[in-house]
């Protein structure tokens, strides 16, 4: 019976101390799990947006950071409809034109936070030779064609596909163009993957494919005022461009060919200065623009990435900085805002109350032969990158 006994309370000390380390070890997953989810710097979230006037269900995805920065992309035209940084306070506040709603974005409007494409900025009278064949393209900014039509990337329905992992997460578009589409020739398949890190950074990759030869200059089209007050023109923010030379316009805005130093002229900001410091000189460049609306010929081309372009508030101390791979930048100082459009909380959009800062390749560049070349063949893979990398001074 001793025995009988001993071998039962045997069991039971085997029993106990078997559960212990099992529980031990579950706990211990569980605090790995939470340990990992802590951890992650950066999360992404998807909801509905609402639905076009076609009746497509519109999302919208919601990356952010532990450092207060977070970004609304929505399926629709892969619009960024929201920004948000930290001021030198502390205080996250918007800092991108935006709307309320998806039948705001869905009117005419100057390309609020849209990806553009499949050519950004303008092509002269709407037409282009590749290979002895002429294509003809919509005239939407007469008399160009401008930012890839009517009915370009900025109006399209793009596929997502989301992932997170410890620092970043990602956001990946897919569209693709069917041959002719807006008058360009070729099936293009186009991707997008917007990428937020934990050091408020934003980067947007472009990927394209072809079947046959065509063109393409994808950009992203956000408005930047990085005081966060709309009410009040960024005039103020210094602005400083990487830039020995300008692609100067005639003028409806088409390059003239040339190339021409920015020494001596109100374009020179390879050291900061304020956006309304020469904006109304007396030069024919910005008349024709009606202000700051042109193209920059990027320093140290054909080396990666590289510093292109910032934008600094003193008031609220954001700095945005701008880093591409891609040979131009076109800065546009707001010009053509006109009071028209709703502002988020009331109001309108005026004059010069937003930025544009487009990573490209120059204007025109299709009929402009010393100019880099657009052309996309088929085997060839496209790919660009910019970085919109947000701090405070």
């Amino acid at each position: 019976m001793n025995i009988v006994k001993r071998c039962l309370y045997g069991m039971s000390i085997l029993s106990l101390v078997s559960m212990n380390i099992q529980c031990k070890g579950e706990k211990k997953e569980e605090a790995s799990a939470q340990e990992a989810a802590a951890t992650d710097s950066v999360s992404i979230a998807k909801k509905e947006y609402g639905k076009t006037e076609k009746g497509v269900q519109i999302d919208q995805y919601t990356l952010k950071n532990h450092n207060g920065m977070e970004v609304n992309i929505i399926t629709y035209g892969g619009i960024i409809t929201s920004l948000k940084v930290p001021n030198k306070a502390g205080k996250s506040e918007e800092v991108v034109i935006g709307f309320n709603s998806l039948a705001q974005y869905e009117k005419a409007n100057p390309y609020f936070g849209a990806l553009i494409g499949r050519y950004g900025n303008r092509i002269a009278k709407g037409k282009f030779t590749l290979d002895g064949k002429e294509y003809t393209l919509a005239i939407n900014n007469a008399p160009n064609a401008l930012h890839g039509g009517p009915e370009g990337f900025h109006r399209v329905v793009w596929t997502a596909e989301e992932a997170k992992g410890g620092d970043v997460a990602t956001l990946k578009l897919k569209y693709v163009a069917k041959d002719m589409e807006e008058g360009y020739p070729g099936n293009l398949t186009v991707f997008v993957t917007y990428t937020l890190n934990k050091d408020n950074a934003l980067d947007v990759l472009y990927e394209a494919t072809t079947d046959k030869k065509t063109v393409v200059n994808l950009t992203q089209h956000s408005y930047f005022n990085l005081s966060s007050d709309f009410s009040k023109p960024i005039l103020d923010h210094e602005i400083t461009i990487d830039a020995d030379k300008l692609v100067p316009v005639d003028a409806t805005l088409i390059p003239t060919g040339q190339l021409t130093d920015v020494t001596n002229t109100p374009f020179d900001f390879r050291k900061p200065k304020a956006v309304g410091k020469e904006i109304n000189a007396n030069d024919e460049q910005l008349k024709r623009g009606m202000g700051y609306d042109h193209c920059w010929v990027l320093n140290n081309q054909g080396k990666g990435d590289r510093f292109a372009a910032s934008a600094y508030d003193p008031t609220s101390g954001r700095l945005l900085e701008v880093y591409t791979d891609q040979p131009g930048i076109q800065f546009y100082s707001g010009n053509f805002l006109d009071g028209t459009l709703p502002m988020r909380n009331g109001g309108t959009y005026a004059h010069r109350t937003g930025l544009c800062l487009e990573t490209q390749h120059y204007p025109d560049s299709p009929n402009q032969k010393d100019f880099p070349t657009t052309v996309l063949n088929p085997g060839e893979n496209y790919k660009t990158k910019t970085t919109f990398k947000f701090s405070v001074k």
